[in-house]
């Protein structure tokens, strides 16, 4: 089986004295999070958890979560990273399913988690040490990390991804942004989603700072952009939308140090791109899912702009095409292939194929135009299937958001006895608009049928812990 150098060890060899984390005012240095995790480690085993076992670990975006992390690959442990905005039962449904041998807590947690064996952070980092052998190698091949989908089609699915699937997925994503001895990554996509693990993986393997957050902020985050603090960071329609009114209130430009905004979770608005460009901040779209360890798709930076709206082509390890697409343009079902895909799954979904002859099919709509590059055009389950014709609830909700008016848009199917669905939207607003110039605005710029029936103006949208939009929930804010 291959091997590697343990990661930690290898930074800490490497850049010892290289800045790691920022978090709150403080900052450590490789040696210094090595020689912590380390630490962390040997209180761990004194504790009872026992080398390359599964457990679980639930908490916020802190150092102190990183440190736990990093403590854990020390131990080789498969780590199930939990969503700390799951309801108890969800908890209990992934706690259940992952049979996880003890759950590593934010204290702050402790009361949502029902289980036989529960250490909260502090119990470990006051907990005494035991003599522990650490192995400077790793397997290629074995599961770090264990990620639950959202759950959008019947159970969530706890998604392995290997040592061999992150390493995968960080060099790939350095060949195509390029890489910098001072780059900073402005971390404030959670954790426990693919996104912010995936920005500590590459801070171990290219020796790059992280800028970590507990939770995003806007303001900080343009004044971070603005002033060169950072050179990327990682962000979703929702938080870019936040961004962007705060860079455009205060003024504020990107530096001339900034590469990118890296966005995915779905569709990015035009609007939102074209905002970008005007504040000198490069919006990289990407494609990527659990199953892929983040990207596997991303625009390169001196494209951003000659292809708006694209998420790139594949990048360099991976693979992509049309399920059933003939020509350049055909509209099919996004199949992946490459080293970034996971092996399996976990639990009761434990004997479910990944793949289907090599390719991963994703459940995402999509097409490859004439030069390669992919365009994500939507969810297959959030199709809507209007008198025979198909409505990407994309489309419109990029529409809505380029209302001035409009902060955020959610779309979904109603059904209807006459067109078996029609499109019903719902909005939050920055300023006072009717519905009824909302939607004279959606019949400018939409074909009839894609027009939203009807529009309601709501408080919030609801959205899951990665801020990804819920479109199957929309329906509930009718009642």
């Amino acid at each position: 089986m291959e091997q590697i150098p343990n990661w930690l060890m290898q930074r800490a060899h490497l850049t010892p004295q290289r800045e790691a984390l920022r978090f709150e005012g403080n900052s450590w240095t490789f040696q210094q999070l090595y020689d912590e995790a380390l630490q962390l480690a040997r209180k761990l085993t004194h504790c009872g958890v026992q080398q390359q076992t599964r457990v679980a670990i639930l908490g916020y975006s802190t150092a102190q979560l990183v440190q736990i992390i990093y403590a854990s690959m020390h131990l080789q442990l498969e780590m199930v990273m939990l969503n700390n905005r799951l309801s108890a039962e969800e908890l209990q449904y992934q706690l259940d399913d992952s049979e996880a041998t003890v759950v590593l807590v934010d204290e702050r947690f402790a009361s949502s988690v029902v289980h036989s064996s529960v250490l909260t952070f502090s119990d470990v980092e006051q907990a005494d040490e035991a003599d522990v052998h650490i192995s400077p190698l790793w397997h290629h091949d074995a599961t770090m990390t264990i990620m639950y989908t959202s759950g959008t089609t019947g159970y969530p699915k706890g998604v392995r991804q290997t040592v061999r699937n992150h390493e995968a997925s960080a060099l790939a994503s350095a060949l195509n942004l390029g890489l910098r001895h001072d780059d900073a990554w402005l971390c404030a996509t959670p954790i426990f989603h693919i996104s912010g693990f995936s920005t500590l993986t590459k801070s171990l393997i290219y020796g790059m700072t992280v800028d970590l957050y507990e939770k995003f902020d806007a303001t900080a985050a343009a004044k971070s952009i603005a002033s060169g603090r950072v050179t990327m960071i990682s962000v979703v329609a929702l938080t870019l939308g936040r961004l962007l009114n705060v860079m455009e209130e205060e003024r504020l430009v990107a530096h001339s140090r900034f590469v990118a905004c890296l966005a995915g979770g779905g569709p990015i608005p035009h609007a939102y791109l074209q905002r970008a460009q005007s504040l000198h901040m490069p919006v990289l779209q990407t494609y990527g899912m659990t199953e892929t360890s983040s990207q596997t798709t991303t625009l390169q930076a001196d494209e951003a702009f000659v292809k708006l709206g694209s998420a790139g082509k594949p990048l360099f390890f991976n693979a992509i095409r049309i399920d059933g697409a003939t020509k350049p343009g055909e509209e099919g079902e996004i199949c992946i292939q490459g080293p970034h895909v996971t092996p399996g799954y976990i639990g009761r979904f434990a004997e479910r194929q990944t793949t289907t002859d090599g390719w991963l099919y994703s459940g995402d709509i999509g097409y490859i135009d004439e030069d390669g590059y992919l365009f994500v055009v939507d969810r297959r389950a959030d199709l809507i299937i209007s008198g025979g014709e198909n409505i990407y609830p994309a489309q419109i909700e990029s529409v809505l958001h380029s209302h001035p008016a409009v902060l955020e848009a959610g779309v979904c199917g109603l059904a209807d006895v006459l067109w078996g669905q029609v499109p019903i939207a719902f909005v939050v607003v920055k300023e006072d608009v009717t519905v009824e110039e909302l939607h004279e605005y959606c019949k400018q710029k939409l074909a009839k049928y894609k027009v939203p029936t009807a529009i309601y103006i709501v408080d919030a949208l609801p959205r899951n812990g990665a801020n990804k939009l819920l479109r199957r929930e929309l329906p509930d804010l009718l009642s």
